[in-house]
């Protein structure tokens, strides 16, 4: 079993950075593809970012260019790396770990774009 506790979600304003992490616990770390979501009151979650066992990495075509999924399996931590942030990026963020016959999110962490 494998749990997850994200932190470094904050306020910061248009344009501006911030990382959010992922630290896992649990074994096997390394063979779950780890997802970033996040999801704004009312709204489905929305896939922003994965980072697979095999190492494929993907973004959605809104954070492309500004955000950085990155894995440390030695540490279990996942990182979200987000620049040049923008109102509509306002979300709760979550860190999901997934493999065959598995899942698990951690709790969130919120993010506010605003000046």
């Amino acid at each position: 079993q494998v749990q997850l506790v994200e932190s470094g979600g904050g306020l910061v304003q248009p344009g501006g950075s911030l990382r959010l992490s992922c630290a896992a616990s649990g074994s096997l770390f390394s063979i779950y593809d780890i997802y970033w979501y996040r999801q704004t009151p009312g709204t489905q979650r929305e896939l922003v970012a994965v980072f697979t066992s095999g190492g494929t990495i993907n973004y959605a075509d809104s954070v492309k260019g500004r955000f950085t999924i990155s894995r440390d399996n030695a540490k279990k931590m996942v990182y979200l790396q987000m620049n040049s942030l923008k109102p509509e990026d306002t979300a709760v963020y979550y860190c999901n770990a997934r493999t065959l016959g598995a899942n698990y999110w951690g709790q969130g962490t919120q993010v506010t774009v605003s000046s």
